[in-house]
């Protein structure tokens, strides 16, 4: 038998409308996507799939993702545009123009109150040597794998305040009840 999912109260069974249904991305806005390019490329390895500019409305949305090394992307724009589009876990960045030149400019991050949006996670196969790499760049920790009551689960923060959860999987196999 294949695993259907978790049963809670709440949860209902999929029809069929929602076949082939997927998650594709998560939206962040950023006030400056040259400083939010570099740490989600530098620090986390992730590759721009495709940068779309909507010039009349005043935004850009990179899309970027942590490929395999080797996996094969389009290299014709309309093509890969079409292809992230029918990726999983990618992360969109959403720049709205001139924010970058607005000195006391800042997005919530969610975690504020009101809380709300909370964090995006990162699975990596060194826990530690991922903590040394983030001191190593300068990140900002909110909680290091030693600290708190949820051991071997790391928070640091992006250039714009937002949370990223980082977790080795095979620590967290007890985890919860």
């Amino acid at each position: 038998m294949s695993f259907r999912g978790e049963q809670h109260p709440g949860v209902k069974t999929p029809t069929a409308d929602s076949m082939g249904f997927r998650l594709n991305h998560t939206m962040l806005r950023v006030k400056d996507p040259e400083k939010s390019l570099a740490f989600y490329t530098g620090v986390f390895g992730m590759r721009v799939l495709r940068r779309l500019d909507f010039e009349e409305l005043g935004f850009s949305l990179y899309f970027l993702a942590k490929l395999e090394e080797g996996e094969p992307v389009p290299e014709d724009a309309q093509e890969r545009t079409v292809w992230t589009f029918r990726q999983t876990g990618l992360l969109e960045l959403t720049h709205n123009w001139g924010t970058e030149a607005q000195d006391e400019f800042a997005y919530h991050d969610g975690n504020a109150e009101p809380q709300g949006f909370g964090h995006i996670c990162f699975s990596v196969p060194d826990l530690e040597a991922a903590e040394a790499w983030f001191d190593a760049s300068r990140v900002t920790f909110v909680k290091r794998s030693d600290q708190g009551r949820m051991k071997d689960v790391v928070f640091v923060k992006d250039v714009d305040g937002y949370w990223i959860e980082v977790v080795q999987a095979d620590r967290l196999g007890a985890l919860g009840s």
